[in-house]
C-alpha cells in the first residue's frame, strides 16, 4: 500500500471480466456436457493419433539411443512424450498421462546429465503400450500401485545419478 495520501487505488475491470458478466451464455453444467460431447466425438480420431504418437515416440527413442549425446534427439523424444502427457487425461487415458509424465522427467534428467538408461526408457515404453490396452486404458496410476510406484522408483534412481554427475 502506498503511504501517499493522494494516491488512489482503484480496480480495473478487464474486457474479459465485462464479457463474463454479460447476460446469456450457458450454464456451467451445459458447457461441461458440451465439452464432453466434443471429446467423445474426437475419441475415434484420438485412438489413431495415439497410435501415431506412440510410434513417433518409439522412433525418436531409438534414434536417441543410437546417439545419446545428441540433445536434439533427446528433445525430439521429449516432445512426443509431452504430447502424450498433455492429451492423455483429457481423453480419459490417465495412465498414459502418468507414464508419459514420468518419461518426460527421465528425459529431462538425461538432458541434465544423467546417463541414458535403455532399460529404464524401455520400461516406460512398455508401460505406455500397456496403458493404451484394455483393461488398463481407463485406469489411473493409483489403481495400479505396483506399476506406478515402480516407475517412480526408476525415475528416483536416475535422478540420484544426476546428483552424482
Amino acid at each position: 500500500m502506498s503511504k501517499n495520501p493522494r494516491a488512489r487505488i482503484f480496480d480495473v475491470e478487464t474486457d474479459f471480466q465485462q464479457k463474463a458478466r454479460r447476460p446469456g451464455g450457458v450454464t456451467r453444467e451445459k458447457a461441461i456436457r458440451g465439452a464432453q460431447a466434443e471429446i467423445d466425438q474426437c475419441k475415434p480420431e484420438f485412438i489413431d493419433w495415439l497410435d501415431r504418437e506412440l510410434q513417433a515416440l518409439h522412433v525418436a527413442i531409438r534414434q536417441a539411443e543410437a546417439n545419446t549425446a545428441a540433445l536434439s534427439l533427446i528433445d525430439q523424444a521429449s516432445y512426443h512424450a509431452r504430447q502424450l502427457r498433455d492429451v492423455g487425461s483429457t481423453m480419459g487415458y490417465d495412465l498414459v498421462t502418468f507414464v508419459a509424465d514420468n518419461l518426460c522427467d527421465i528425459l529431462e534428467a538425461v538432458r541434465a546429465g544423467a546417463r541414458y538408461d535403455n532399460d529404464s526408457v524401455d520400461c516406460h515404453l512398455d508401460a505406455l503400450a500397456l496403458a493404451t490396452q484394455a483393461p488398463y486404458k481407463n485406469l489411473r496410476a493409483d489403481q495400479l500401485p505396483e506399476l506406478s510406484q515402480g516407475l517412480r522408483r526408476v525415475f528416483e534412481h536416475l535422478k540420484s545419478l544426476v546428483a552424482d554427475v
